[in-house]
């Protein structure tokens, strides 16, 4: 399993297949298994996730500031440098949704396709998902994680998650089980009050083949938020999926048949890389492509 340092932090990421790289990145508390657990990459493509700064193997942010749309983009952006690839298809999940497009709005030159799956962020918070998970962070950083879920499970608010998003409600309860979920509660409040962006006027200057993926039965991530996007991008493609409220499995198989055939209609053939790493582009400018700001590499296999 290998990992890489970047701003003073050990950061964890997984790297399978080979071919058209292809970044995708996981939601609010959950780490780059489960991204990868959802998503296989089919032949020809190349599959990287990191687990992003407080989340599965890579250490807390230190900085409650550092929790943000920002930030972790820089960081996605330092793992592309660091396995010296300039332009990828990027995508995510929820939170990684929005981080992939903060990414193809700041740093263009390195997108050439974008996945967003189950959306959960517009221009503005949603207020309900700034309700829940300020409560989801107020009873950990007052209880702990065993009798802050206890308690939890005894609010109106997660009763009635419960009766209408089973899914979702157990989502939630699942916070205070995460790995260090005290040590980084901040993350919780810091991201249920960002915005990947504070204009969607931007959206409308993604120039790559865009996914749009939402489901129904959702108040985390509400259908409204995919179609919303996927309007205003301009070719952007939707989708709707099952969801996991109704059948984990097919949510799973339909998020696995809407994004290999995106990534098979636009990017497979004779165009995508081979099995090596892509090479640096000699002239970073003229490329398009943001100047890399190489951090010092560290691989370990776990």
């Amino acid at each position: 399993m290998p990992f890489f340092t970047h701003d003073r932090l050990r950061f964890h990421y997984l790297d399978s297949g080979a071919g058209r790289p292809f970044f995708w990145q996981h939601g609010l508390g959950g780490n780059a298994h489960l991204a990868c657990e959802l998503f296989k990459p089919p032949p020809g493509f190349r599959l990287l996730a990191l687990d992003a700064r407080g989340h599965g193997r890579t250490g807390s942010a230190g900085d409650p500031k550092a929790y943000s749309f920002r930030t972790f983009a820089d960081d996605l952006r330092a793992l592309m440098d660091h396995e010296r690839i300039p332009q990828a298809v990027v995508g995510g999940i929820s939170m990684g949704a929005g981080v992939a497009l903060h990414l193809a709005l700041h740093f263009p030159g390195r997108v050439l396709g974008l996945v967003l799956s189950r959306p959960a962020w517009l221009d503005a918070p949603h207020p309900w998902n700034v309700r829940l998970f300020t409560l989801v962070a107020r009873l950990l950083r007052e209880h702990g994680a065993k009798r802050g879920q206890e308690l939890f499970k005894q609010t109106e608010e997660y009763r009635e998650t419960l009766r209408q998003w089973p899914d979702t409600a157990n989502s939630l309860a699942l916070q205070f089980s995460v790995p260090g979920a005290e040590a980084s509660v901040a993350k919780l409040e810091a991201f249920a009050h960002d915005v990947p962006s504070a204009d969607r006027r931007e959206w409308a200057g993604i120039r790559v083949p865009t996914l749009v993926l939402a489901n129904r039965l959702d108040p985390v991530h509400p259908f409204e938020f995919g179609e919303e996007l996927a309007r205003d991008i301009p070719g952007a493609a939707f989708q709707e999926i099952t969801s996991k409220s109704v059948s984990v499995i097919q949510h799973g198989r339909d998020v696995q048949r809407h994004l290999e055939a995106f990534l098979r209609r636009h990017f497979a053939g004779p165009s995508a890389p081979s099995q090596a790493p892509s090479p640096l582009p000699t002239n970073p400018v003229a490329a398009d492509v943001s100047p890399l700001h190489l951090p010092g590499r560290e691989i370990r296999a776990d």
